[in-house]
């Protein structure tokens, strides 16, 4: 993936909406490529529980694909804020994978997105005793963190 040209067309995006971004960083976190906006109030452009980020972000990965660029896994985060969810959705899986690890039988986490479930997969993914998978359907798609014996 050409990272240049996706700070590209969020930059010149933010400008078009009248936003003039401090930067535009690339990070890996989570397993996937976060491109970290630093913008100077980033409320109207996160909106009601990321609603707005979200959509902005759907936005740029298609004019990203019209240019060429194939659509990756790649999130956009503005001042911190996807961040923070990925170190909470983190945090959960761990204590969960923990649980799951001491009383050594499978632990069912809660319905996710498919962006959740990716982070908990590749959070947990290399816990050499612990299995996760994806069970369910739709919006009662989960993760199952599985005990694997020795």
């Amino acid at each position: 993936m050409d990272t240049t040209l996706v700070q590209t067309v969020i930059t010149e995006l933010l400008v078009t909406l009248g936003v003039t971004p401090d930067s535009v960083v690339v990070e890996t976190m989570a397993g996937q490529t976060l491109f970290s906006v630093l913008v100077p109030d980033p409320r109207a452009l996160i909106g009601p529980r990321g609603e707005t980020l979200r959509s902005f972000e759907m936005i740029v990965k298609k004019i990203a694909e019209h240019k060429g660029i194939e659509n990756d896994h790649y999130t956009i985060d503005v001042n911190g804020f996807r961040k923070e969810q990925i170190q909470e959705i983190q945090t959960r899986a761990k204590m969960m994978a923990e649980r799951a690890r001491s009383f050594q039988y499978d632990v069912e986490l809660p319905p996710m997105t498919a962006y959740e479930r990716l982070i908990v997969h590749a959070t947990l993914g290399e816990m050499q005793d612990l299995k996760t998978e994806s069970q369910g359907e739709g919006k009662n798609r989960r993760v199952v963190i599985k005990y694997k014996a020795a």
